[in-house]
This record gives C-alpha cells, structure tokens and sequence, in this order.
C-alpha cells in the first residue's frame, strides 16, 4: 500500500503528534507500506536525521514568535500550498491526515478529486478547545463545520479516548470511527537505573499548556508546597498560549523557583522525567474537554515518573484503578490545596528505583505507542482493502 500522511508537524519538532505520526508511519513501514510523508520544514538548528525508508516532502511555512505553527495564518501557509502539493504528487492508495480540521478540509477535497479515501487522527476536538479562547460565533460554526466536515468525510477516524468517541457521536459524527488509543513511545522513554541523581529535587510539566489545561492550579499548588520545602523547583517544559499567564501568575505569588524551558528531544526529556520526583498535569474542568486524556502522563509513566493529576475527566478513575497493580501517582481535584498536599505526600516518601522501574514496565507492557500504532495499521490495511475491492467492481 502507498500510503500519505499530512501534517503541518512532524519529527523532529518536539510534540506529541510528531511523536505519535513518526510512529505510525515507522509501522507502516515495518509492514512494507511505501510511507510519504507530506509536512513543513523544521525550525532552524534541528537535526533532521531523516529514516531512510521512509520519504519525507518538507516545504516551508511560517512560524509564530515561538517557532511553531500555530495560528490561523500559519495554518493557511501550510494548507494552501497543500492542494497544489497534494493534486500534483504520486498517487497515494490512503491519505493519513493530522489536525487542524483546514487541513482536513483540503485533504478532503484533493480526496474527492483523485478518489482516494482518507483517514483522520482525532486526538481532540479542535471546535471545542476553540470555545475556550473566542466567542465568536461566526468563528465558531464555521471551524465546527470545516471538521466535521473532516471527520464524517473520513474512512475512518481515530479517536485518542473512548471519551473522545462519545464526544463525536454526541455532536453528529456518525462515520466509522474506533478508539486507537495512545501511549508513549517506549523505545524512548524508560526508567534507567544507572542515571546520576538530579542537583535538586524538583516536579516536571512536560507539554503543552493552554488554557482548557489550566496549569495555574499546580503553580498556586506549588507556592502552598514549597513553603515547607525550599529546595524545590516546579520545571515546564513545552510550549503553549498560556506561558505569559503562568509566569505573571508565579511573579505575583513571589516564586523564584518556576522554570519555563523550551521543548527538547525525547532522550533530554526522558532523563529530566527520569530525574524528577514527579511530573504534574492538569485539566481544568467546565472548559468542554472533560473528556480529554492528557498524553504526557503515559511519558511520564513509561519513564518510571509518577504523575499528580488535578482536574477532571477519564484520567483520574485510570491513575485510581492502575494504582491497584503499581505506584503511577496520585489523582485530585482541579485544587491548589489538594495540589500541594499530593506534593508534600510524594516528596516526602518517594518512589524507590525498584517501584519506578516496575512502573517503567508496566507502562512499556500495557500502554506501549506501538501496540496503538498496530492498531491503526491494521485497520488502514482493512480500510485500502475494500477501496480495491470497490473499484474493482
């Protein structure tokens, strides 16, 4: 099978859909698909270190004061260009296409043009994580239309969480879709043993922070923490909308000791987690993403690193039930309080090296991004095989 996959990110830009799309097209390719990979050219100083076996198109695009592509313009210098690369390429038997919902958008209309089907990755809804920064109605429907547009146009959709899947059904998706799930990329992340001690003590946000993650409520947890414990640092790692906020937000309750770090490689990122006393998360509810599963908590897990989650959603009944079998962290409410009470709990008895390797196997076992990938190979195989099938007749 020729298969495609369109995306404006892609390894090595650090981020969890880059992470998840190399995966995916490194499993394609370990099942003999030819893999073209159709995406924008990297921010300056990153090693590209292309596979071999894999091809990748890279074209330029703008990028926002940070470096990503993020925005509504940066979207269209991706997207634009799209249809044209896109209608004149070597014909493809499967498109495999990543978010936004205008890229959807394109991939759909070239799909139509060249009747080949295409598949889209749900990892959430970009209609409803766009009601938490504007109001605007207008923007509103037309970004809702544009993907569901995307998803009901699909072969099939990927849904990230059974949660997820509902969501979709509940706003008119009736198109075949299934929960691929997610994971971390074990061949990456893995609790190592014989890793030196940090300098200092200190907890991880390793992703990206916007506004329906609501990150202020570990900060405002932190400051209640580190007022018994001085030697600590609380360390972000990522990128997001919400970084002027959070560093006012530390300013004003007077920490020194909060560090904003930009995204780094998997290798860097696993020794940090590996390091850490903990890595935090969050998920502020009432924002329309209670359904949301925060990815960077299978990282954390797969690197032997027990996750503080504060906030709502399927990820507190998981850490509750996985708790049963190995020492993931602790779930609380979205609350500064519990917050800082689920710190003081793990800095003061933390995890061995025994209970932080047994979790790094347990997550590597149960919860691998490779197991998902196969998952959605196999049904991108079913998905081409039909199409054959149809036209043959």
């Amino acid at each position: 099978m020729k298969i495609t996959i369109v995306s404006r990110i892609y390894a090595p830009e650090t981020a969890a859909a880059s992470t998840y799309l190399a995966a995916v097209a490194k499993a394609f390719a370990d099942r003999d698909h030819r893999v073209t990979v159709i995406t924008a050219r990297p921010p300056k100083g990153l090693d590209l270190n292309e596979p071999g076996h894999i091809r990748i198109r890279r074209a330029p695009v703008l990028r926002d004061a940070h470096g990503y592509v993020r925005g509504y313009i940066p979207y269209l210098s991706f997207d634009v260009p799209l249809f044209f690369r896109l209608l004149f390429s070597r014909r493809a038997d499967l498109y495999f296409v990543e978010p936004p919902p205008t890229t959807g958008l394109v991939v759909r209309m070239v799909s139509f043009l060249r009747r080949t089907p295409f598949v889209y990755r749900a990892a959430d809804l970009w209609s409803d994580a766009a009601a938490t920064v504007t109001s605007s109605g207008i923007v509103l429907r037309v970004l809702r239309a544009v993907e569901l547009g995307a998803l009901r146009a699909s072969r099939m959709s990927f849904a990230a969480s059974p949660g997820l899947l509902e969501r979709m059904r509940n706003i008119g998706v009736s198109s075949p879709a299934m929960v691929a799930g997610s994971g971390a990329d074990t061949q990456v992340y893995r609790f190592d043993p014989s890793m030196p001690p940090a300098d200092y003590p200190y907890f991880v946000y390793a992703g990206t922070y916007s506004e329906w993650q609501g990150a202020e409520v570990l900060i405002e947890g932190f400051a209640k923490f580190v007022a018994d414990h001085p030697t600590y640092r609380l360390i972000f790692i990522g990128s997001g909308s919400e970084r002027a906020l959070l560093e006012e937000r530390s300013r004003r309750l007077g920490l020194t000791s909060v560090e904003f770090r930009e995204p780094v490689p998997g290798p860097a990122l696993n020794v940090l987690l590996n390091q850490a006393v903990a890595s935090v998360a969050s998920l502020r509810p009432g924002m329309g993403y209670d359904y949301a599963f925060p990815s960077k908590i299978f990282t954390a897990l797969a690197a032997g690193c027990p996750v503080i989650f504060s906030g709502v959603g399927p990820t507190a009944p998981f850490m509750r039930e996985a708790a049963n079998e190995v020492g993931v962290g602790e779930a609380v409410d979205y609350d500064a309080d519990q917050v800082s009470a689920a710190m003081c709990r793990i800095a003061d008895l933390p995890s061995s090296a025994d209970a932080r390797r047994r979790l790094s196997d347990w997550t590597h076992e149960h919860h691998s991004l490779a197991a998902t990938c196969e998952r959605v190979v196999s049904a991108c195989e079913q998905i081409e095989a039909r199409s054959r099938i149809r036209k043959a007749a």
